[in-house]
């Protein structure tokens, strides 16, 4: 017969995984099941690098959870003894009027966020790799930054392994049911069947599957991240000299970009924000076209001169979004006295990981959380204007 858990957490990678850690930290059996293998590259964890910022343009409500979720990136990199944060600071680059400069502002004012406001020449004087226009300014973070996504998975499973957690792979979930008179839930694989108290559910893309019934739609996105070369070197790209960036023109749309930070010969990696084309996970096309990569040298070579330089790799990743942009992270609707959910991260969640995990684990455990989650609640779709 099966083992019964506590917790049973289905996907493992960036939510997942935190979930494992802190359920596990916290004393309750817990059993993962990951339908790849650690650390994989099918989803959205992955890349290299991702942003950290504070001063938040999506939402002012947002910027408790990543106070607290700085505190517990350095925990977790001194538990694990693995580089996951590099706060080299960052730009949100715009006119004063475009939403990454009003919003970033308006977070950083409401909550006191140490920044600084700069006009165009002071931009090109303190970062010489950015080329705004006249006409543009940027909130400048100094605790902005990026993190390491796949080392920061690696991290919260070996710790979740470290207290107890039972972590399988290459075992996907194919259906879950609750069990007759409030005893619990069932998961089933093709290998087994599995018993346990509570269901935690981080499935990524995979959300429109597993999550038919949780009153939120979620629609998948295939997005691109790209590394070019810089003319000249990657010198002055250093952490130490080149800032993270948010940059959006005057049409709206958003490009985000990184330090070299993988040596001399890994590039300088670039994105498009939210310019992605609806996929499925088994239908997305992983191939990168030559007209994506020319898109992005477009967009990029007025703003930074020294790319897009030579073009070196690209990879694909995939959003899941809900139609206002922001977090699925609630009790399950139809089933709440077993099962929480966290999903349609929209692009934007991967900062957020540890303290999604943690909230996780409250809910699941208790019931609540004390930390401030109204804003993911699905119901908020009945209660937002018309």
């Amino acid at each position: 017969m099966a083992p019964t858990y506590d917790v049973i957490v289905l996907g493992l990678g960036g939510m997942g995984s935190a979930a494992a850690h802190h359920l596990a930290a916290r004393g309750a059996r817990v059993l993962g099941l990951e339908k790849f293998g650690p650390v994989h590259h099918r989803g959205s964890s992955h890349g290299g690098s991702r942003i950290t910022r504070q001063s938040y343009f999506e939402d002012p409500a947002y910027v408790p959870l990543l106070l607290r979720a700085y505190e517990l990136y350095g925990k977790l990199e001194r538990d694990t003894g693995r580089p996951i944060a590099t706060l080299c600071g960052g730009v949100m680059v715009g006119r004063p009027d475009s939403r990454t400069v009003r919003g970033s502002l308006a977070s950083a004012r409401q909550w006191d966020l140490p920044h600084e406001m700069l006009d165009a020449p002071e931009i090109r004087r303190r970062f010489p790799t950015l080329a705004p226009a006249a006409d543009e300014v940027a909130l400048y973070e100094a605790r902005a930054g990026f993190l390491r996504p796949e080392n920061t998975v690696a991290a919260h499973l070996q710790l979740a392994v470290r207290d107890g957690a039972d972590l399988h792979f290459e075992e996907p979930a194919t259906r879950w049911e609750e069990l007759p008179g409030g005893a619990g839930v069932r998961v089933h694989t093709h290998e087994n069947a599995y018993t346990a108290g509570q269901l935690v559910i981080c499935p990524g893309a995979w959300a429109p599957d597993l999550l038919t019934d949780l009153g939120v739609p979620v629609s998948i996105e295939r997005h691109l991240m790209y590394w070019f070369a810089p003319e000249g070197g990657t010198a002055p790209y250093t952490a130490d000299r080149h800032p993270i960036y948010i940059w959006e023109d005057p049409r709206g749309v958003q490009i985000y970009g990184f330090p070299a930070i993988d040596g001399p010969g890994g590039g300088a990696k670039v994105a498009f924000f939210r310019n992605g084309t609806a996929c499925t996970p088994d239908t997305i096309d992983r191939t990168v076209h030559d007209h994506e990569v020319r898109a992005m040298a477009d967009q990029v070579a007025p703003r930074l001169p020294t790319l897009p330089g030579r073009f070196l790799k690209a990879a694909t990743c995939m959003y899941s979004n809900t139609p206002d942009e922001h977090f699925v992270i609630t009790r399950h609707p139809a089933h709440p006295d077993t099962t929480t959910v966290a999903c349609g991260f929209s692009g934007h969640g991967f900062k957020f990981v540890p303290v999604v995990g943690e909230i996780l684990a409250d809910l699941a455990l208790t019931g609540t959380t004390a930390h401030p989650i109204d804003l993911f609640d699905p119901r908020r779709r009945a209660a937002s204007p018309a």
